[in-house]
């Protein structure tokens, strides 16, 4: 196996660097404020995950670097609201094009970075250019008697997915009239992210880029009192001590963190339908905050779900997302590569030995199959997929989402043992039914703490005019989605209250 031709990272970075040459530099990612791309801040010795080579990674500012970036960005925001509409369109529609032009560049930088299939990588810069492309046809009724917020709205997200949630919210952020500031994940995507929106600074839309830790930046992208909204995609830990630092504060906000969603199988006989979905699932090693790594199983029906199930997952394909045989061979379509990191994956194996050392019952442990690897390269981020049967309460796969291929097994009884075991994290983004008995799954449906809940499919975050948002611990703040995103990022009428979870109130769209 070999690194096919033409998708080497020292390439596609020049490529890179071609397009956008102040961006990206020798040294790193350069930040953007105040109309310049600025080589300044400390060296963040990046590596990608899919053999730990050294990649470009993001130059990190101190706190008083940062809080200049947000002084120019409140003085952009100030002058883009008096830009028309249509213009703001105009400009959007050119920066998009540009991403649509740069489609299968855009894809690989994200396979290296945060090692998402290549397949995979374009279904992210494909949803990134046709959400905007929705959001642009639909927006001027969106804002009909809505207006830009008092100040720009501050992003901080996760690595995972760069391009269809960050990249994506800041361009319908700008549309809907505001002026954005973003913290680049320090995890991978950097380079993705900077290049998709290098675009619309071209264009002349107020984008200012910023990296560093969250410790060194919370005080300015969190606490400023000119920011006009915060929109964060995380941990329940790092949401928290975010949510803790709004308390005192009534600023708009969308803190989307993570639950345990879950499959509740009961009554159910479709095993042909749901094994399809099962693997899908599987699709960038479940690092997504809608993968559902728990299956909540009636007794009688556990040896019919194992037939259907240990086949799914022993048909995985796990390996370099970029190594082919032969260099006229296609890019290998392989079900998920890394994780995002060694250390996830440390953190991974050490949860999986914890759990059955405590009890639980190793029912499936995937390897690796070597014939899929470049020989000699590391593995360290890399896990084979693997099911626990009942996870002791004392293991963090008991209650939290892995964030990795691990699934857990929970037999029940009862439906409302079913119900219990479902919501056991205190709030999910996704959950979803299997029953053959419709109306029973309507009604179990009603009860799973999950913004979304599927009966006999899954669930996702959706795009387009599809709402989203959390129950419980998993979201607080304002929803987004549709047009609930331009409302979280727009002031309407006096009288009008936003959907979301508030200290003061809960409002949830219909969504049958």
């Amino acid at each position: 196996m070999q690194l096919k031709p033409g998708t080497s990272w020292e390439e596609l970075y020049a490529q890179a660097a071609a397009i956008a040459p102040q961006a990206f530099t020798k040294s790193g990612v350069a930040n953007y404020w105040g109309g310049q791309w600025r080589e300044e801040g400390e060296v963040h010795p990046a590596t990608s995950p899919i053999d730990q080579t050294r990649i470009h990674g993001p130059l990190l500012l101190e706190t008083h670097q940062a809080a200049a970036a947000l002084d120019s960005c409140v003085a952009e925001h100030f002058q883009w609201i008096k830009v028309p509409l249509a213009e703001r369109k105009a400009r959007t529609e050119r920066a998009i094009a540009k991403i649509v032009q740069h489609r299968e560049l855009l894809a690989l930088l994200l396979t290296w970075e945060i090692g998402k299939p290549y397949r995979q990588a374009l279904v992210s810069v494909d949803r990134t250019t046709s959400g905007v492309e929705w959001y642009l046809a639909e927006i001027d009724r969106m804002l009909d008697g809505r207006g830009p917020l008092p100040g720009p709205v501050s992003n901080i997200a996760s690595w995972n997915y760069p391009l269809s949630v960050l990249a994506h919210a800041l361009y319908v952020q700008m549309l809907s009239g505001n002026a954005v500031i973003a913290k680049a994940p320090t995890d991978g995507g950097v380079v993705a992210l900077t290049l998709a929106m290098s675009f619309a600074i071209e264009e002349g839309l107020p984008v200012t880029l910023v990296s560093g830790l969250g410790g060194k930046l919370s005080s300015v992208l969190v606490r400023s009192p000119e920011i006009g909204a915060l929109a964060f995609v995380g941990g329940r830990d790092t949401g928290g001590k975010i949510a803790s630092d709004l308390v005192r504060t009534d600023k708009r906000h969308m803190l989307e963190q993570e639950g345990l969603n879950a499959w509740g199988i009961w009554n159910f006989s479709q095993w042909d339908l749901l094994a399809p979905m099962i693997k899908k699932g599987f699709e960038y090693a479940k690092q997504r905050c809608t993968a559902y790594p728990r299956y909540v199983i009636q007794r009688q029906l556990f040896d019919d779900f194992l037939a259907m199930y240990i086949p799914v997952v022993s048909s995985l394909t796990v390996g370099h997302p970029l190594a082919v045989a032969d260099p006229s061979d296609p890019i290998p379509d392989v079900d998920f590569g890394p994780v995002i990191n060694a250390a996830k994956a440390a953190d991974l194996r050490t949860n999986i030995a914890d759990a059955i050392d405590r009890g639980g019952v190793p029912i499936y442990r995937g390897k690796l199959d070597p014939g899929r690897f470049i020989e000699g390269q590391d593995l360290s981020a890399y896990v084979a997929p693997v099911a626990i049967l009942d996870p002791p309460r004392s293991s963090p796969l008991y209650h939290a989402e892995p964030f990795g291929p691990v699934d857990t097994l929970v037999i029940v009884d009862t439906t409302a043992e079913l119900l219990a075991k479902m919501n056991v994290s205190n709030g999910a983004l996704v959950s979803s039914i299997a029953s053959d008995d419709l109306e029973l799954a309507g009604t179990l449906a009603t009860e799973v703490n999950a913004f979304k809940v599927g009966i006999n499919q899954p669930k996702s975050r959706g795009d387009k005019a599809e709402p989203f948002g959390g129950r419980g611990a998993s979201w607080k703040g304002a929803f987004v989605g549709g047009e609930y995103l331009v409302q979280a990022v727009t002031e309407g009428p006096p009288e009008s209250r936003l959907y979301g979870n508030f200290p003061e109130y809960q409002r949830y769209p219909d969504l049958t």
